[in-house]
C-alpha cells in the first residue's frame, strides 16, 4: 500500500466479530466494538471485562493503547479503566476492555456497541544512563499545577 500505512496481522476469535473502525478520515483511534451475545448490565461503580473478539499481532516496535470513547463516558458515564491500557507487541489473547459505569444508574452495553477506541503508535526502547545530577530547565522540580501559577 502506498505512503507509510502499515498492515496488522488480526484474528477474529468469533464468526461476525466487528473489526476496529476509524469513523473519520481524521480519526486517530479506530473504534473497538463489544462482543456480546446479549446486553450486559453494568450496575453503578460495577466493571467488568467486556470482550472484543479479536487478537492482534503488532509489530515489534509498536504498541497499542486502549482508551475510553468520549461520547460513551458524556452519554452514559462508561469509561475505561487503567486508561490508558497498553497492549505489549507480544500479546496475542483477546483484547477485552476493562469497562467502568461511572454514573449513578445501571447501564447497558450492548453488542456490536462501540465501547472503546484503539490507538497503534510507535515505541522505543531505552536503557537507563545514572548520573550524578541531571542538567536544569526552567521548570525544574516544578510539579503537579506549577505551570498554572503567575
Amino acid at each position: 500500500m502506498a505512503g507509510d500505512s502499515r498492515f496488522i496481522r488480526l484474528q477474529r476469535l468469533r464468526p461476525g466479530v466487528l473489526l476496529p473502525s476509524y469513523q473519520t478520515p481524521g480519526s486517530a483511534g479506530m473504534d473497538l466494538y463489544a462482543d456480546l451475545e446479549a446486553p450486559l448490565c453494568l450496575d453503578s461503580l460495577e466493571r467488568m471485562l467486556v470482550p472484543t473478539g479479536i487478537a492482534i499481532a503488532l509489530p515489534e516496535d509498536c504498541e497499542a493503547q486502549i482508551r475510553p470513547r468520549s461520547g460513551l463516558s458524556w452519554k452514559k458515564g462508561l469509561s475505561c479503566l487503567n486508561t490508558p491500557g497498553t497492549v505489549d507487541a507480544d500479546y496475542r489473547g483477546e483484547l477485552k476492555i476493562l469497562m467502568i459505569n461511572l454514573s449513578k444508574f445501571p447501564q447497558e452495553i450492548h453488542p456490536g456497541e462501540r465501547i472503546a477506541q484503539l490507538v497503534v503508535s510507535k515505541r522505543i526502547r531505552v536503557e537507563w544512563e545514572e548520573v550524578e545530577e541531571l542538567e536544569a530547565t526552567h521548570r525544574g522540580e516544578g510539579g503537579f499545577g506549577s505551570t498554572g501559577i503567575r
